[in-house]
C-alpha cells in the first residue's frame, strides 16, 4: 500500500507518484447477463510497455477490444520516445484521424489523454483518463478514505480518522469531498478540503448521521438521519444548515442519490417490508415505487449522468449483484456479481466493489457494460469499497 502524506495528496493526485502500478489483470470469470454490443477493434503499437498497458486499459473499459492489425477497424500507433506520440488510422479508408504529440506530465498522463483522444475521436464521447475516484479502504477494524485515478492507480490516503468511515463522496465544483465518520465516537458526517486539507463536521444531530449525497450543482445536501426517530431522507444546504424532511415512514431508509437535473432523489426503503428503490421529488412529496420487474432486494442506487439508467445491488442470500434499471422503471437488468456501484460521466462505464470469494476482502473493479468488457484496479492493502466517480 501506498500511504502519502495529505500534504503531499493535496498537491494533485496524478502528480504525486511517479512509480508505474501493479498492472491490472482482466477478470474471465465474470458473468454479464443480456446483448452486449460489438467491440470496436483497434490495434496498438510502437509505445512503451507502461504507455501500452495504459492505453489498454482505457480503451478496454470504453469498449474497444485490442486486436491483431490484420484484424482492426482503427491503428493507434506510437513511438517509445520521452514523450507521448500517437497517430490515429482508420484502416478501411486508410484515413488518419489525428496526430498528436502530448508533452507536459508523466508517461501515465499523457498515455490517458491520449487514450481519451482516441475515445473522443471514434465514438463522439468523452474518455475516463481523467477521472478520479474516492473510496472506502477497510483494514482490521478501522477504514480511511483514499482517492485514485479512475484505474485505481495512484492511490492517496485522505483521512487518518483510526475510525469507521463510510460513504465518500465527490461535492460537485468543488476539490472536497463529504464522507460519514465516527471520529468523535457517533456516526456524523464530514466535509474535507482536498485544496488545503482543512475539514469539519457539517451534519452531528443526535442518533445516526448517515449517507452524504450532494445534489449535481452541489448546493443541496440528501442524508438520512435519525434525529426523528427511525432513519428518514432529509435534504439541506451544503454547509448542513436548514435540514429538510422528506419522509416520514417507520422503516428505514438508506442511500440516497439524486437525479441529474436535481429534481428528485432515489432512495432505499423497507416499507414494503424489504429493501426497494423509491423516488421522492427533492422539494418535498410522496414517496413513489421504482419498479424493477422480478429483482428485488434493492439497495445502493446511483442515477447516470445522462439520467437513463439508475445502477444499484441486489442482495441474495450472502451475495450481491450489480444490476441497473431505466430511470422510469422497467425490468431490470443483472450485470455481474458485485456491489456499491458508482457511474462515470461516460453514462455506460461503472466502478464497484467485487469480493474474493463469499467473505473475501473487496477490490475495485470497473465495468463498460454494454461490452461486458471488465479490469480489475490494483489492490491497495485491505479491501476497497463504496467507490464514487468524481463528475
Amino acid at each position: 500500500m501506498l500511504r502519502i502524506p495529505l500534504a503531499l495528496a493535496l498537491m494533485g493526485l496524478t502528480a504525486i507518484l511517479h512509480a508505474a502500478p501493479q498492472a491490472a489483470r482482466g477478470v474471465p470469470d465474470v458473468s454479464i447477463s443480456g446483448d452486449a454490443t460489438k467491440a470496436i477493434p483497434i490495434a496498438i503499437s510502437g509505445f512503451s510497455a507502461e504507455t501500452q498497458k495504459v492505453l489498454e486499459f482505457d480503451l478496454h473499459i470504453c469498449g474497444f477490444s485490442i486486436v491483431p492489425p490484420t484484424q482492426a477497424d482503427y491503428e493507434l500507433k506510437g513511438n517509445p520516445g520521452t514523450q507521448v506520440e500517437g497517430s490515429l488510422t482508420e484502416t478501411a479508408k486508410k484515413a488518419t484521424l489525428f496526430n498528436r504529440a502530448y508533452p507536459g506530465g508523466n508517461a501515465r498522463t499523457q498515455a490517458h489523454a491520449l487514450a481519451d483522444d482516441v475515445v473522443q475521436a471514434i465514438t463522439g464521447g468523452k474518455g475516463l483518463g481523467r477521472g478520479k475516484v474516492v473510496f472506502k479502504v477497510q483494514t482490521s477494524r478501522t477504514s480511511e478514505v483514499y482517492a485514485a485515478d479512475f484505474d485505481g492507480a495512484n492511490a492517496v490516503q485522505l483521512t487518518s480518522d483510526n475510525n469507521i468511515v463510510a460513504s465518500p463522496v465527490w461535492r460537485p465544483k468543488s476539490r472536497s469531498i463529504y464522507y460519514m465518520s465516527y471520529r468523535a465516537g457517533n456516526a456524523d458526517i464530514y466535509a474535507q478540503d482536498l485544496s488545503n486539507g482543512s475539514r469539519s463536521a457539517v451534519v452531528r444531530f443526535s442518533g445516526s448521521n448517515i449517507s452524504p449525497s450532494p445534489s449535481p450543482d452541489g448546493s443541496q445536501l440528501a442524508m438520512i438521519l435519525s434525529k426523528s426517530g427511525s432513519p428518514d431522507l432529509w435534504v439541506s444546504d451544503a454547509s448542513g444548515a436548514n435540514p429538510k424532511r422528506l419522509t416520514t415512514t417507520a422503516a428505514d431508509e438508506s442511500s440516497p442519490c439524486w437525479s441529474p437535473d436535481g429534481k428528485t432523489i432515489c432512495v432505499v426503503s423497507r416499507e414494503s417490508g424489504y429493501p426497494a428503490l423509491y423516488t421522492v421529488p427533492a422539494s418535498g412529496g410522496s414517496m413513489k415505487r421504482l419498479v424493477t420487474g422480478s429483482v428485488r432486494n434493492t439497495t445502493e442506487p446511483d442515477w447516470s449522468p445522462d439520467g437513463k439508467w439508475i445502477a444499484f445491488t441486489r442482495q441474495r442470500g450472502d451475495y450481491f449483484d450489480i444490476c441497473i434499471v431505466s430511470s422510469a422503471g422497467g425490468d431490470a437488468k443483472v450485470l455481474t456479481e458485485g456491489e456499491d456501484p458508482s457511474w462515470a460521466p461516460n453514462s455506460r462505464t461503472l466502478i464497484f466493489a467485487r469480493r474474493n470469494g463469499k467473505y473475501g476482502q473487496q477490490r475495485l473493479t470497473l465495468l463498460d457494460w454494454p461490452t461486458g468488457h471488465v479490469k480489475d484496479a490494483p489492490r491497495v492493502e485491505g479491501s476497497s469499497s463504496q467507490p464514487n466517480w468524481s463528475r
